[in-house]
């Protein structure tokens, strides 16, 4: 069995501050989450690595005894001894709070994975895998603890919602009775994104814990606005006489605050600009966000007063090549 450095892992010295630490793994973690890259295996090691990483380095308990093996595993290694400690007991996995990831268990990184996500080394010398699971009763002869089930159900949001984020009120009907939770949904979440509320879905068995409520989003259309991905569209109504003549137009936005948008000379209907950073917000990169596009619709006039008439006439005839 290879000595793992964890420190190598994370891309950190080993007299790297517990900030350090979390900094660096969070920034990894974002980066290769399965979410980002999917189907990327090499990506999905490199995930599984980090955590297994971190899971010890971000433990000051764990990390002391790390360094400890790390002196003398040499030693250990032509010695064939057990391992220098017993194996921890349960544990989560810290995805980074405000980056955007969450905790999870052991059996749901599992789940995320698809399997086991510790190798050897660290089932070996802090636990897991051929360990003693964690208790599920709390006595001998008592019956099996079960946790209750997951929920699902869905949450509709205006465009303008999803937009800035916001904190929404929900009611959860269970065994005939309604409570009320407020959940904070994250600005930019996409239509068909799911948001976890630990504890709230069905309750366990012999005192098990509560399942999950999972709310699953559903964005409504927009009457102005489509999302396409992190970007928005709009239609950019502009005048013929400015599309001809080069002048203004103010671009609505989702934030209410409209922007002015110079129109050059000459613009086409159809044509798009382009409002860089004015888009949906990405979850979880606070500083991000997508890009507006705005599509110029001209509009002609319905009806013509006697001095449009003429001028329209006059351009006609300049158009037509002969004088007015």
């Amino acid at each position: 069995m290879d000595f793992k450095d964890y420190y190598a892992t994370l891309g950190v010295a080993k007299t790297a501050t517990e900030k350090e630490i979390k900094q660096a793994y969070r920034k990894l973690a974002r980066k290769l989450h399965p979410d980002v890259n999917p189907g990327d295996k090499v990506a999905e090691t490199r995930f599984k690595e980090i955590n297994e990483a971190y899971e010890v380095l971000g433990d000051p308990e764990r990390r002391r005894k790390y360094d400890e093996l790390g002196a003398n595993w040499r030693l250990y290694e032509q010695g064939g001894g057990a391992p220098p400690w017993p194996g921890a007991g349960g544990w989560t996995v810290d995805f980074g709070g405000p980056g955007g990831f969450r905790s999870v268990t052991e059996e749901e990184l599992g789940d995320i994975l698809g399997g086991d996500p510790f190798s050897d080394f660290f089932k070996t010398f802090f636990g897991g895998g051929e360990r003693q699971a964690r208790p599920r009763t709390a006595a001998r002869g008592a019956r099996r603890r079960a946790g209750g089930q997951d929920v699902e159900q869905t949450l509709e949001l205006t465009l303008e919602q999803a937009y800035r984020g916001v904190t929404q009120r929900v009611s959860i009907k269970r065994e005939g009775h309604t409570r009320t939770v407020d959940v904070r949904i994250p600005a930019g979440i996409k239509d068909g994104s799911r948001v976890r509320v630990p504890g709230e879905g069905g309750p366990g068995a012999a005192g098990g814990p509560s399942g999950d409520l999972y709310l699953r989003i559903r964005v409504l259309p927009h009457a102005d606005f489509e999302r396409r991905g992190h970007d928005l569209h709009v239609r950019l109504p502009v005048p013929v006489a400015t599309a001809a003549l080069g002048g203004s137009a103010e671009v609505p936005t989702l934030d209410g605050k409209p922007m002015r948008l110079r129109v050059p000379e000459a613009t086409q209907n159809g044509q798009v600009f382009r409002l860089r950073g004015h888009g949906m917000p990405v979850v979880g990169r606070a500083d991000e966000q997508g890009d507006l596009y705005a599509v110029v619709d001209i509009k002609m006039p319905r009806t013509l007063t006697p001095e449009q008439r003429r001028h329209y006439e006059a351009l006609a005839a300049i158009d037509a090549g002969r004088r007015p």
